[in-house]
């Protein structure tokens, strides 16, 4: 094997932490985290497995009573009942008991789980709305089982090996709601999700199309004409020969660059990357290596093999010396033009030369340890191939149909990934294939693929289905510009959540119960989810009222207060909201003393700073976006891009700091390793929510500073510019409006709203007379007039926004 394929795990458990008998095992991992094992020969498995790399936990407290043959085992969180007979449902239980449960939740072997809250699975393919999730780790009855009876071992040498037949091999989490815990163990045992590198983070383009070098270099020349960040081209499979002769089968598999389309790989990948982007190229894998491809005498010579023959070198992912052969001749020399990394586009089903072994999974395990060699950032872009791909990113979820149906079914599909440690889901934004034209759907999607762990523009071969934004009219065209500038202007955030996925087991995207597991409302959106730290989002997956012209949700709030990123409008949390929008936004909001960083920092007057392509490196300027109402803090992880990332000596940290009761915001200096970031950087602060800024004051490394100051009176958002601020200098914000929360105008929203509105103009002008003239009584008075049931929904949520 390739010495960069051999890893250092530690699979076997501490002795003490064991309790077994001739034929079974139980492992204490944790108070709530035990490891069942039934093997009929006593034949135990230490060795790390696909799912379980680490085994090495510390000892906790336990007791235990043998009896029969079987024992029964206490901890502060379960109680294992068990018989020493071959597992079974009368044999084998385990009650949730202590912990955070509410719940007696008690599992017994071979009992379909209840109120499993599912975690995700290997495709999209051709789904057009819901398909059925693999379980996860967590459930409202406080416990999750992994079955880990039949994944590959891994072996000291860097192979692997199919597990002997016959045994359990069993983890049950048993942390009753405590699911942020029982996800934190999960990576402790299965291994952390790697640290993408920077630029993953920004826009992808992506078309199942037969480019040409010259039509990719006009597609590249247009999205810089109208400055739309793109970070990562992806070329799918016609980049290789797809028509060749029929005596060799399909053309789905290929290594061979087509020189029709592209006379100059090498060429013209150099200029693709001097334009800053990175490129990823599809391999289909299936059909191995055939006489035809440019690679076949080199791959036969690899292999002790008669190129003569003109056989097809076989796809073998049990075959150590082909796989080592297909990596280091295969692909080698096309990394060498220019490809960055591999789009693994497995379609052929879990089946191999050796039973239990899944090749979507040895193909995943091995590309993303080989794009990490010579100290490179790994990543790799592949399906899922079970529990314990978290450590292969990042995920591709295949071709869905372009319907409002697979809209509304991807923000939950999204989020409930997390529930098995599943955190970078790339889905085919806008859709694949088949569905229908629809502008309104096409935005929304792309408005969500913002607020998604990978934003990848994705469309299928028809010629009528590009997402090119400048194929839709107005509105649709600039909303959809705009969101990806977004994209690309949050990297500094997303790169931040990035770390904390990586070092701390939080994934970008959550379920709400992740964070209030004991909220009923938690689980009653499904479509809504955490995106960080800082942000809720309830987007927008169903077409637009006829009547208002605006598409809606339905939200939950939980406690404390809440603003609207887009408007600007504060919320009462506690509840539920139905929330509307029009085209340009959807509900992202801000939980109170929220601070979020963008990329680029806009000039006195500048609402829209101009959104940079290169996001793989760290910006020389910033927007900090700071939310009123509460004390916050945030602080901004960069690095340097290389290896792995884990030694945070060489992180950069800047701390953001919202004091209310100081009137206060303070920004650095910047810790740590300072060569990552600029020497001086530009700094916007916008500020949502405050108060009256007219006082404000600066200083910059103690000295004070006449930042410009501008705000627009309708949004009630400030924005203070800093110019050629020191990374080791500290800036100091002071102003009495910054220990206030206010509300924003909301008198112009409602003009928004009624003036969008398909009614009839007496009917706005009344609505409007009614709203302005009390608005805490308006929502009955709207009702009492007969209003339209959407105008009234809307208006309710501006004037209700805040309780009287």
């Amino acid at each position: 094997m390739l010495p960069h394929f051999v890893q250092h795990h530690r699979g076997q458990a501490r002795p003490e932490s064991v309790v077994a008998g001739k034929t079974w095992r139980i492992t204490l991992l944790t108070s709530a985290l035990v490891r069942l094992e039934y093997a009929p020969e006593g034949q135990f498995e230490d060795r790390p497995s696909s799912f379980a790399v680490n085994r090495d936990f510390e000892v906790p407290e336990f007791t235990v009573h043998h009896a029969n043959g079987g024992a029964e085992v206490v901890t502060d969180w379960l109680r294992i009942v068990y018989d020493g007979e071959p597992f079974s449902a009368n044999g084998l239980s385990v009650a949730v008991t202590g912990g955070a449960s509410e719940y007696d939740g008690v599992w017994r072997y071979g009992v379909p789980p209840r109120s499993n809250l599912g975690g995700t699975a290997r495709t999209l393919d051709e789904a057009d709305g819901a398909i059925p999730l693999e379980p996860g780790i967590v459930s409202q009855v406080g416990f999750g089982v992994v079955d880990d009876s039949h994944s590959p071992l891994l072996l000291d040498d860097g192979w692997y090996e199919a597990r002997r037949g016959g045994a359990m091999d069993l983890y049950f989490f048993g942390y009753g709601l405590d699911y942020r815990q029982a996800l934190r163990d999960f990576y402790r045992l299965t291994g952390p999700t790697p640290l993408l590198p920077r630029h993953a983070l920004g826009n992808w383009w992506s078309r199942y199309h037969a480019y040409s070098d010259a039509e990719l270099r006009t597609l590249i020349g247009d999205f810089e004409r109208r400055d739309l960040p793109f970070s990562i081209l992806v070329l799918d499979m016609d980049w290789h020969l797809t028509d060749i002769p029929a005596r060799f089968g399909s053309g789905w598999t290929g290594y061979t660059w087509n020189r029709d389309l592209f006379p100059d790989p090498r060429g013209f990948l150099k200029w693709v990357h001097d334009q800053g982007y990175e490129v990823t190229a599809n391999v289909h894998p299936a059909d191995g290596v055939r006489a035809f491809e440019e690679g076949y005498i080199a791959v036969c010579e690899r292999l002790g093999l008669d190129p003569s023959t003109e056989d097809p070198v076989l796809f073998d992912p049990t075959h150590p010396e082909f796989m080592d052969a297909y990596f280091d001749v295969l692909h080698r020399r096309l990394e060498e033009d220019g490809i960055d990394f591999w789009w693994i586009d497995w379609q052929s089903g879990p089946y191999s030369r050796r039973r239990g072994i899944d090749p979507l999974w040895v193909l995943n395990h091995y590309h993303f340890l080989d794009s990490g060699r010579d100290g490179r950032r790994p990543l790799t872009f592949s399906r899922y191939a079970g529990p314990g791909s978290h450590r292969y990113p990042i995920g591709f979820s295949g071709d869905t149909l372009i319907t409002w149906d697979s809209l509304a079914f991807q923000p939950y599909f999204t989020a409930t990934a997390a529930n098995i440690g599943y955190g970078w889901w790339s889905h085919d934004i806008g859709g694949h294939m088949f569905g229908y034209r629809d502008d309104e759907l096409a935005t929304r999607w792309l408005q969500l693929g913002v607020f998604s762990p990978v934003n990848r523009l994705h469309s299928g071969a028809n010629r009528f289905s590009g997402k090119e934004p400048w194929k839709f009219p107005q509105p649709y065209e600039g909303v959809m510009e705009e969101a990806l500038r977004l994209r690309a202007r949050l990297v500094p955030y997303l790169h931040t959540m990035n770390h904390r996925a990586s070092f701390e087991g939080i994934p970008l995207v959550v379920p709400m119960y992740h964070e209030h597991p004991r909220e009923p409302e938690a689980y009653e959106v499904p479509n809504q989810f955490l995106f960080g730290s800082e942000l809720l989002v309830a987007p927008i997956t169903s077409p637009a009222s006829t009547t208002t012209r605006h598409g809606s949700v339905t939200a939950w709030l939980p406690e404390g207060t809440w603003l609207d990123v887009f408007t600007g409008l504060v919320y009462d949390g506690g509840r539920q909201v139905t929330m509307h929008r029009d085209i340009h936004s959807l509900p992202v909001l801000a939980k109170a003393g929220g601070i979020v960083p963008l990329d680029g920092a806009g000039g006195p007057g500048s609402e829209t700073p101009i959104a940079r392509r290169d996001v793989g490196t760290n910006p020389e300027s910033l927007e900090l976006l700071v939310f009123a109402g509460e004390d916050g803090r945030f602080t901004l992880l960069e690095d340097d891009g290389r290896g792995t990332g884990a030694d945070p000596a060489q992180w950069a940290r800047t701390t953001v700091v919202l004091d209310t009761a100081e009137g206060t915001i303070t920004v650095g200096p910047a810790e740590g390793n300072l060569e990552v970031v600029p020497a001086h950087r530009d700094i916007t602060l916008t500020l949502v929510g405050f108060g009256d800024p007219s006082d404000l004051r600066a200083r910059v490394g103690g000295e004070r500073v006449d930042p410009a100051v501008d705000t627009n009176p309708t949004t009630g958002r400030t924005h203070v510019h800093l110019r050629r601020v020191p990374a080791d200098a500290a800036v100091e914000v002071r102003s009495d409006g910054l220990r206030e929360l206010r509300q924003r105008d909301t008198e112009s929203l409602v003009r928004e709203l009624l003036n969008a509105a398909h009614i009839g103009y007496t009917d706005k002008a009344l609505m409007y007379d009614i709203v302005i003239q009390d608005p805490v009584l308006a929502p009955a008075r709207l009702q009492a007039v007969g209003a339209d049931a959407d105008v009234l929904s809307a208006l309710t949520e501006v004037v209700a926004a805040r309780r009287p």
